[in-house]
């Protein structure tokens, strides 16, 4: 194992040492010991051991009349023969394990990273480290090689917690975007309420300065009319103060859902990030796709509809007189009194 060679490759040399101390099969860092194969790859002594269990499950015990075994190297497919000793007749790599224990003690030095490294419900011991493509669920590498994610496809934790946080961030990005849209609309609908006040007092006015030059027998048409514009108004302004109550709920449940999308962004955990973030990022699509509500008309604020005319009613007034008639009934009933008289 090259590991000088890996070191220099990379910027950070703890990170690039920590990738060359990384089993095949685990995908954890070396567990002592650690066993060379003749093909020069490292594995963990138990790893080999479940692997050269897997492939001869006839070999029981370093006693066992069997003489021996063989499996392949899961890193280059060679063919790895082993005598009656099996597994613990591989040589050890003291080499790596002095890295790894100088390792171990760089790293104990280190201030922690957020969020504690969940374990698998299933292996105890077993940290979760892959995440199943398959049933998309994070997982360990005991359940992929023994357990119930064996004939799944599996791939490296952090490049699926490296997606899914992209993802979420676009989420994020969307949300984001739509609470800008729905402050939009509330503003318009806050100025057509205004607009819709203020026009209501303008025709109110108007309706009043046409009434007040007609005699008091218009006072009560005028107040009928007065209550149907008000009545109107009241009807139009609830309605779009409904709809601002309705936008400002859906925009502080969008603010509190993107405050919870921000939260699980600060998580630096793949495994406990992923538990959340399948789920958080499909509430967030369905919030977006659900969030469309009603909207009023163009020029639903206007008061047109309630402009009078009283110019045929002032005329009316001004040629009210007797009724010719009664004029001529009044004339008759004078001359029969005087020739009675």
């Amino acid at each position: 194992m090259d590991f000088q060679a890996g070191i220099l490759q990379d910027g950070n040399p703890m990170e690039s040492l920590e990738k060359q101390l990384i089993c095949p099969i685990c995908l954890e860092m070396f567990s002592k010991p650690v066993v060379i194969l003749p093909c020069q790859h490292n594995l963990c002594r138990k790893c080999a051991n479940d692997v050269f269990q897997a492939a001869n499950p006839y070999w029981q015990s370093r006693g066992s009349v069997i003489s021996g075994g063989r499996f392949r190297c899961p890193s280059c497919r060679h063919e790895v023969l082993l005598d009656r000793h099996g597994v613990y007749g591989l040589q050890r790599n003291l080499l790596v394990e002095n890295i790894i224990d100088i390792y171990k003690q760089e790293c104990s030095s280190r201030p922690l990273k957020k969020g504690e490294h969940p374990m698998c419900k299933e292996h105890e011991d077993e940290r979760i480290n892959i995440y199943c493509v398959t049933c998309e669920v994070p997982t360990c590498s005991m359940c992929k090689v023994f357990g119930a994610h064996k004939d799944c496809e599996v791939a490296p934790l952090q490049t699926v917690f490296q997606g899914q946080k992209t993802e979420l961030n676009n989420c994020i990005s969307m949300l984001v975007a739509g609470n800008d849209r729905i402050q939009t609309i509330i503003s318009q609908l806050e100025d057509s309420c205004r607009s819709t006040e203020e026009n209501s007092e303008a025709a109110k006015r108007e309706l009043c300065a046409r009434f007040d030059a007609l005699a008091e027998v218009l006072e009560e048409k005028k107040s009928e009319l007065l209550q149907r514009i008000t009545h109107e108004q009241s009807d139009k302004t609830g309605f779009v103060q409904g709809l601002i109550r309705r936008y400002k709920e859906q925009l502080e449940k969008s603010s509190r859902l993107v405050e919870t999308a921000i939260q699980a962004m600060e998580e630096t955990g793949g495994a406990a990030f992923l538990m959340n973030a399948k789920q958080l990022i499909k509430t967030i699509v369905e919030a977006s796709k659900g969030g469309r509500l009603e909207k009023i008309e163009h020029g639903y604020e206007n008061m047109d509809a309630f402009s009078v005319s009283l110019d045929h009613l002032t005329e009316a007034i001004r040629t009210l007189d007797f009724d010719p008639a009664e004029e001529d009934e009044e004339f008759f009933d004078g001359e029969e009194e005087e020739a009675e008289e």
